[in-house]
């Protein structure tokens, strides 16, 4: 019996799905710095996530929803692995001769603690989860209007992923009033300015790819 062959793997997906995969594990490290935009000021981390809900809505423009879907899921795999390897790296005894301010700086930068994990993946999950849903849902009634779904979508969903990293994480330990206020209207800002431009070109990248 001969086995049909399947139908391709699109490029664009393939490659999408490479760059999400890198993104959900950097953002955590990126999100150590505090950066300063003007009168804003943000964590880091920020451009990942962007990049992140851009890479789900462009997946979601290209090949629909349900890949979109899959691709948040499957986001877990590297966050929670990476996660776990730096539990195991910073349990391992450390070389006396690595370079001494690393030693203390390296625990600093990627350390979390366990209540800050978990904050992190429920964030994410339903932060990411509802990009997608929304800009889908307005594909019906905004029609072609791919910037303005995008944005919609991304600056709805880091509000979301604000509330509850930061409600997670600090609740009950410090004052977060000002701290939310704060990222929620950085990220509403980064949202508007950066995502318009950010969805078209991946959107027309990865029609670029699936042509060749």
């Amino acid at each position: 019996m001969t086995i049909p062959p399947s139908a391709p793997f699109p490029k664009s997906l393939f490659a999408f799905s490479i760059l999400y995969g890198g993104m959900t594990c950097i953002a955590g490290v990126l999100g150590v710095k505090q950066v300063a935009l003007g009168p804003l000021a943000v964590e880091a981390g920020i451009f990942a996530f962007l990049l992140l809900v851009v890479i789900g809505s462009a997946i979601a423009e290209l090949h629909g929803r349900a890949a979109a879907d899959r691709m948040v899921r499957y986001g877990f795999v590297p966050l929670i692995m990476s996660a776990l390897l730096i539990q195991l790296v910073l349990a391992l005894p450390t070389d006396p001769g690595m370079y001494p301010p690393a030693i203390d700086a390296f625990p600093i930068v990627v350390g979390q603690g366990a209540r800050m994990m978990i904050a992190g993946l429920i964030a994410y999950g339903t932060s990411q989860t509802l990009n997608v849903y929304i800009f889908s849902r307005l594909s019906a009634g905004a029609g072609s209007l791919l910037w303005l779904r995008a944005m919609i979508a991304s600056a709805a969903s880091q509000v979301i992923d604000t509330l509850l990293f930061i409600s997670i994480s600090f609740l009950g330990e410090r004052d977060i009033g000002a701290l939310l206020a704060g990222q929620m209207l950085a990220k509403v800002v980064l949202s508007i300015v950066l995502v318009p431009p950010l969805i078209y070109l991946f959107v027309a990248l990865g029609r670029r790819m699936d042509r060749a």
